[in-house]
């Protein structure tokens, strides 16, 4: 790597490796060692190829992601390991409760490490990176139904495990509608009554 290239790469790395972190937290379950190593060995392959790649964030992304992946598949046998400590708190959500928030970040670090590697993986890639289906569904080498399915199932396990989610909210009742018309949403007390056994 020539004189010009490393101080690009070093350039990118201080300035993008914060919100890189961030997101091998999350992909890993909040495991700080490990999002590091994740980090670590995906701007490792960058700075290797560094002079080739047209969009170096997306590049390192795109590594998180599969090397993920790789980590989960390995683990299918041992399970995953869940960690004690919840992911260092973010800023807070434009001007809110300081308290809320990190009750939030607290109920979602817990709510995430229940689910498994592939199923906290998709989430993270729908919602906290904001992909469309077909680019989540390319990433991982998968079909975009299974993205569907995968995301779906691991929204209604979250649900189920964590009911305490239902009542925290980043913006006020009513102005923000998660699912579009017509998904199911989570059942509310008065439908448990009419159901008969």
């Amino acid at each position: 790597m020539d004189a010009a290239s490393e101080a690009g790469f070093h350039e990118f790395v201080e300035s993008r490796s914060g919100v890189l972190f961030r997101t091998a937290l999350l992909l890993s379950g909040g495991d700080r060692p490990a999002a590091e190593d994740l980090l670590q060995n995906a701007l490792i392959k960058a700075a290797g190829r560094w002079q080739r790649i047209d969009e170096p964030e997306a590049y390192v992304r795109q590594v998180l992601y599969r090397q993920q992946i790789s980590r989960w598949r390995l683990r299918w046998r041992s399970r995953e390991q869940v960690v004690a400590e919840p992911p260092e708190p973010g800023r807070s959500a434009a001007g809110g409760d300081p308290a809320h928030d990190a009750e939030l970040r607290i109920v979602m670090a817990r709510a995430l490490r229940r689910l498994t590697t592939r199923q906290r993986t998709m989430l993270v890639l729908r919602y906290y990176e904001d992909l469309p289906e077909a680019e989540v569904a390319a990433l991982l080498g998968c079909s975009v139904g299974t993205v569907r399915s995968t995301t779906r199932r691991s929204l209604d396990k979250l649900r189920a495990m964590s009911p305490e989610l239902a009542s925290l909210t980043l913006a006020p009742p009513g102005t923000l509608d998660p699912d579009p018309p017509g998904t199911p949403g989570p059942v509310r007390e008065e439908q448990l009554t009419e159901v008969k056994p």
